[in-house]
């Protein structure tokens, strides 16, 4: 409630993991999370990231079942949707979009924002206009390592300012340390929207903190309006939620100047370190991250952001653990070779794609058009278990995890509902 009273824009509060960690950890409806924060904040935009035509899981998905995801998405309280690809291929992303405009919602376009010898301004500034062919309404530079630089974010914007004709948003991370003088520097250049994160959550791997930036704006030309004072409240509350949550934190606090070398968002750093201490191997990290960025050029210097940043890091880890690069080829190696998950930025090494695909053709087509409609046998699976849309689409995102998921919540449902099987209290 304190939070729909400060005067944002939008909260991106939907999406990407969120809905993953929901049914997977939490034991929670992930569509209920939104009609209860819509609930409690009415005066405030609800905003998700959705990873195009994968929507929020991490392959892609047929084109009805991305249409059903959407309607089911804006029928549930979501009003802008964040779409970007994580390969930048624009085909990807047309399916969510018309049916986010057909909805009456905003859809916002995405460039992800990394470097590489493919990833230009010109390339960037092309996408961008691609994505306004398709009737975005705002266009976001999505900056997910945090490496875009303070001078680079003035040109990048102040050419997108001269290109395009809709608003443009700047999300970025401070990772490399360069979070808020990137935001000040957009700001000079016209960006219209930044993203920040209360300061509790600021700095390292999340975005720059809220309230050092309003501060910084007041009484100027860009000043945002935003309430300081109840900023700094509801800080104090977020303090005391993190601090209850502790055990769960990782070691990624701070700069890292790793981040510049390897380009690996925080997010993947932390998963990927958790998964090397359960098999014992922590003491060949240094070694994996000198590996990432030779895979990423194999494969065509695709960005490191879901799924792709995953699949990069489990390649590399599998060519030093192993001993042999490529010695094993992962089969989400192959689908990214083959062409299953569209256009690289650059070309991929060919050697890798003949040993990979072993003689087989890739495709060049949208991967989805290769994808039969799916959301009637799903329904037709579900049917002895649920009626409900909205499970169908778990079950169509995550299918062996929903099922599980479904059990738990029935169990569960049976237990408050027989109140006699409760411990006294």
């Amino acid at each position: 409630e304190k939070l729909d009273k400060v005067g944002y824009h939008s909260i991106e509060m939907w999406g990407g993991a969120t809905f993953d960690s929901c049914i997977r950890y939490l034991n929670e409806d992930p569509w209920e999370r939104i009609r209860m924060i819509k609930k409690k904040m009415p005066h405030t935009m609800m905003q998700m990231v959705i990873r195009g035509q994968s929507l929020v899981g991490y392959h892609h998905y047929s084109d009805d079942v991305v249409v059903r995801f959407v309607e089911k998405a804006a029928e549930n309280g979501i009003d802008i949707f964040r779409a970007f690809d994580a390969l930048d291929d624009v085909r990807n992303l047309k399916t969510v979009i018309e049916t986010v405009k057909k909805v009456g919602k905003m859809a916002e376009g995405t460039i992800c924002y990394t470097i590489s010898p493919a990833h230009t301004i010109g390339l960037i500034l092309d996408k961008a206009r691609q994505l306004e062919d398709l009737n975005i309404d705002t266009f976001c530079l999505k900056d997910m390592a945090g490496l875009l630089a303070p001078y680079t974010a003035f040109e990048i914007i102040s050419r997108l300012k001269e290109f395009l004709k809709v608003p443009i948003h700047l999300h970025t991370h401070d990772t490399c340390g360069m979070g808020a003088m990137t935001c000040l520097k957009a700001i000079e250049a016209g960006v219209d929207i930044i993203d920040t994160v209360l300061s509790p959550f600021s700095e390292g791997t999340g975005q720059p903190p809220t309230e050092s930036l309003v501060l910084t704006l007041k009484e100027t030309p860009f000043d945002t309006g935003l309430d300081l004072n109840l900023l700094a409240e509801v800080a104090d509350d977020v303090r005391e939620m993190r601090r209850r949550y502790k055990e769960f934190e990782t070691d990624l606090g701070g700069v890292d100047s790793k981040i510049m070398v390897t380009q690996i968002p925080g997010g993947v750093m932390s998963n990927m370190i958790a998964q090397l201490r359960q098999i014992g191997a922590v003491h060949r990290l240094d070694e994996i991250l000198e590996e990432i960025p030779r895979v990423r050029k194999d494969l065509g210097y695709i960005s490191l952001v879901t799924p792709t940043s995953q699949l990069i890091v489990v390649q590399a880890t599998l060519n030093i653990v192993t001993g042999e690069r490529y010695k094993i080829i992962t089969k989400e190696t192959k689908e990214l070779l083959r062409g299953g998950y569209g256009e690289t930025p650059g070309p991929v090494n060919r050697d890798l794609q003949r040993k990979a695909l072993k003689g087989e053709q890739p495709i060049h087509c949208r991967p989805a058009d290769l994808i039969p409609n799916q959301m009637d046998r799903f329904q037709k699976e579900l049917k002895s278990i649920t009626d409900s849309e909205e499970d169908v689409l778990i079950y169509a995102l995550f299918p062996h995890i929903a099922l599980d998921f479904f059990k738990r919540r029935t169990d569960l449902h049976l237990t408050l509902t027989n109140p006699e099987e409760l411990p006294a209290s």
